[in-house]
């Protein structure tokens, strides 16, 4: 990570914007949880439905890593933080044999 060399100053549209996108990403995150939260109170009252609760249940947690990781990556463009991409090596799972 490459952080700026000299101080950082956002005018105050700058600093509406980066607050709207925080505010969209917060808004995601509840929604994402609340999902959750639904599902496991549907499928306590109605045990039927798991099967189908457990796949909105295994989705939500990519989801909530997404919109952190859209926000992160626009806060960062917002004051100047340079990260390295990663390698398609270390974007892969590793492959049995590499365990």
């Amino acid at each position: 990570m490459e952080l700026p060399s000299s101080p950082v100053t956002l005018t105050p549209e700058q600093v509406a914007e980066l607050e709207l996108k925080l505010r969209v990403m917060r808004h995601d995150i509840n929604n994402h949880l609340s999902l959750v939260i639904a599902s496991l109170e549907l499928i306590r009252s109605k045990p039927e439905m798991a099967a189908r609760m457990l796949a909105t249940l295994s989705e939500q947690p990519a989801k909530i890593t997404q919109a952190m990781t859209k926000f992160s990556r626009e806060f960062d463009q917002f004051v100047g933080i340079k990260r390295a991409q990663p390698t398609q090596a270390s974007r892969s799972s590793p492959s049995p044999s590499d365990l």
